[in-house]
This record gives structure tokens, C-alpha cells and sequence, in this order.
């Protein structure tokens, strides 16, 4: 986990923190047989499974070929379409956001992005620093590389906030909201949070302006975190892929065991969830739940990102030293998610408008996985992914752009 996802008491009101876990590539001893020795290059590579564009696509039936057993290795359809503007907001500076993503871009055969379909904007008007740990760039390559995985088609704007402190980083919310707004609408990925505190309420008015989605990582740890647990944010948590080590087919979608969600502490119940109310009283009862939904988020099959800035917590780089990185975490499954949507089209007024759809739905049994393995997360595995809504997963995984 990188320094920049850790989460210190202290931090509580006063800095946010990423949603990033990072996955160490290596031959173990006596494991050479499994996972060999690499050779310099970037993925996909023969000997490894980790997720791609095409295999995520796949996975979540965003592609038109689903097969065979969405191998990462095998399967080459990346996911299409993409409209209006998804703002992406993170801390710091990433001097090289824009070659990064069309490194990543030209690896995986996606559309490389132009000073016309790709912007950095400095929420305060000065060009912010680096992280000194540099890992709130490993988060802007994350969330830039994912988001236009899932929707190439969409203009992109990073907006970089001087620093991770809750002022900082809401200010340049506002910021993004403006940008969407003038673009005629679309989404506001925030994929990082902070504990709960009992002021939270008064921030939720940030996240009603009127024609932009806003759309937050749950985190990765049990409990909650803010602002995805603001009835105005569609709150995304984390599930799992489990592939054979043999054969690289995907065997079954899971729960997550580290994904955050559960009750809030402070915010009410919002409408769009009363009817998981009525079907599990004893679970949701008057708070609000999250995740409102899920998406890979396990590092141990995490997805490639390409990071040429050096994060502290990995002294030897990437994937035998190169930029390439494994990252999971709940940042990876938010900023996939938020391309999902923006490829759906809708375009909702609000992010309650969005959920409202979500959770009607969820019911179809068409449009959601349900993640109902019995599969268990939260603290002490005290929760349990079952049929219908959960606190595991939410309603489920995406199927498809129906009910996006």
C-alpha cells in the first residue's frame, strides 16, 4: 500500500487520502514454474494474468466478443464510445500524466490522446507540487489510464489540487464541476476519501450541481469513508476476479475481502436506497449503505498501469524495474466505473438520478451480477455478499451499459 493510501488518525477533517494497493510481481523461490523469471517489455505478458482494457471489458460485458474465458493474454477488443467530459480530481502534480496515458494507450491499442481530448487544469491557479512519496501521481495514472480504458471516447480533464487536504481537494471539485458543467455535462471521478466526521453533511451541498455525476472509491479498509458515503456520490467499492494459475480463464467473479462499505455514521438513508431498505431492514436500517456498486479492485488481479513517476514504496520501479505497475484498490474499480457510465449515455441530472436507475435495475437480474457467493468482508468478516444488495458489493457488478 502505498504512503499516500495510508491513513493516519490524525488525518481525520483535515487530508484525504488515495484508494491505491499496488502488486508485487516477482518469482518466488521453488515458484519459477508458475511465475517465471520476466524479460524486459511491457504486457500483456505470456506468464501473467493481470487485467487489461480488452480483459476488463470482457469480464463486464462492455465488448461484443465475450471469450474465450476473457483470458487477458487472448482476448484484444477494448471497449468503445465515450461522449461529453468525465474530470477526474487528485492531489499534486504529475509532470507526465499525458505521456504516461498515451504510453499506456499505445500498448493496449486504445485512441492516444491530443491537447484537444486531454487537459490539466491547476484548481488553484499556481502549478502544484509533486508528491514527495510519489503516490498520488501513481493514483492520477490509475485514475487517467482507467477512465479512458473504459470510455476512449471521452475528453479528459485531471484537475490537480495543491495539496491532499480536504480544502484543497473539494475546492478543486468545485473547479471540476464547472469544467462538466461547460461541457454539457458528464462526470467528476474523486477517487480518494478520508474518514467520516460528524460536519460531513455540510459538504454534501458540494456534490448537487445540476448535469454532473460524481462518483467516489468506497476505500480499502472496512468501514467508510467520505465522500462516497454523501448521498450525492455513487459510491463504488471493490470485488474480485479469481482466474486459474493454469489456465489464465476466468473461473468466477467475488466479494472483495478488503473492500470498504457498511453504514454510514452520520448520513441518512437516501430515498433510492428505501427499496434495499424494505428488503433487508435489519441491514441498511436508516443510514446510508455503500458500495452502491462494484468493480475489480483485488491487486492479486489487479490491472497494468503505466507510471513513469517513482513511488518511495517500490525503491525498484515496476515490473522488472520497467514503468509498469499492477494496481488494484477501490480507485482502480471507481475510475473503470465512471467510464462505464459515461459510455451508457445517460447523462443524468444528478448523481441521485443515476442511482435511482441503478437501483431499479439491480432487480432486472440482466443488467448487475449479484455477487452472491457468500463471500464475506468488512471487519472480523462480519459481512456477507448475498442475494440482492449488499454491503459487500453493493447491487452487484456491471453487466453491459444498461441501467448506467
Amino acid at each position: 500500500m502505498p504512503q499516500s493510501s495510508i491513513e493516519h488518525p490524525a488525518d481525520a477533517g483535515v487530508r484525504f487520502h488515495t484508494n491505491t494497493m499496488l502488486q508485487t510481481v516477482y518469482a518466488p523461490p521453488g515458484q519459477g514454474a508458475i511465475i517465471p523469471n520476466l524479460t524486459l517489455g511491457a504486457p500483456p505478458f505470456a506468464a501473467l494474468a493481470f487485467e487489461t482494457p480488452a480483459s476488463l471489458g470482457c469480464v463486464y460485458h462492455l465488448v461484443s466478443t465475450v471469450g474465450p474465458h476473457c483470458n487477458p493474454n487472448v482476448v484484444t477488443e477494448n471497449p468503445t464510445g465515450g461522449s461529453r467530459l468525465i474530470a477526474i480530481v487528485d492531489a499534486f502534480d504529475d509532470p507526465n500524466a499525458m505521456s504516461d496515458l498515451n504510453a499506456f494507450s499505445s500498448q493496449f491499442g486504445l485512441p492516444l490522446v491530443t491537447s484537444s481530448t486531454f487537459k490539466v487544469v491547476y484548481a488553484s491557479g499556481p502549478q502544484p507540487a509533486q508528491d514527495p512519496t510519489g503516490g498520488w501521481e501513481g493514483e492520477e495514472s490509475l485514475d487517467i489510464e482507467m477512465a479512458h480504458a473504459m470510455a476512449p471516447g471521452a475528453n479528459l480533464v485531471l484537475v490537480e489540487a495543491a495539496t491532499n487536504s480536504d480544502s484543497d481537494l473539494l475546492s478543486a471539485v468545485t473547479t471540476a464541476s464547472g469544467l462538466v458543467v461547460a461541457a454539457g455535462g458528464g462526470e467528476v471521478l474523486m477517487d480518494w476519501g478520508g474518514p467520516e466526521t460528524s460536519d460531513e453533511t455540510s459538504l454534501d451541498s458540494l456534490f448537487t450541481t445540476p448535469g454532473v455525476v460524481y462518483i467516489s472509491s468506497t476505500g480499502d479498509n472496512p468501514g467508510t469513508q467520505y465522500p462516497s458515503v454523501s448521498p450525492n456520490v455513487i459510491a463504488v467499492g471493490g470485488s474480485t476476479i479469481r482466474r486459474s494459475v493454469f489456465t489464465d480463464k476466468l473461473i468466477r467473479q467475488g466479494a472483495w475481502q478488503d473492500a470498504a462499505g457498511g453504514p454510514s455514521l452520520f448520513e441518512a438513508r437516501p430515498a433510492y436506497q428505501n427499496p434495499v431498505a424494505s428488503q433487508f431492514p435489519s441491514i441498511v436500517q436508516d443510514r446510508r449503505g455503500v458500495p452502491d456498486l462494484s468493480f475489480d479492485a483485488d491487486p492479486n488481479n489487479g490491472a497494468w498501469v503505466y507510471d513513469s513517476i517513482p513511488m518511495n514504496d517500490v525503491p525498484d520501479g515496476g515490473v522488472n524495474g520497467s514503468n509498469w505497475y499492477v494496481f488494484g484498490g477501490t480507485s482502480l474499480s471507481a475510475a473503470a466505473t465512471v467510464g462505464v457510465i459515461n459510455v451508457a449515455g445517460r447523462f443524468s441530472a444528478s448523481s441521485a438520478d443515476e442511482l435511482r436507475v441503478m437501483y431499479k435495475h439491480s432487480t432486472l437480474g440482466s443488467d448487475y451480477h449479484d455477487v452472491a457467493t457468500g463471500d464475506s468482508c468488512g471487519l472480523y468478516n462480519s459481512f456477507s455478499a448475498v442475494v440482492g444488495w449488499d454491503y459487500c458489493t453493493g447491487v452487484g457488478t456491471p453487466v453491459g451499459y444498461e441501467g448506467k
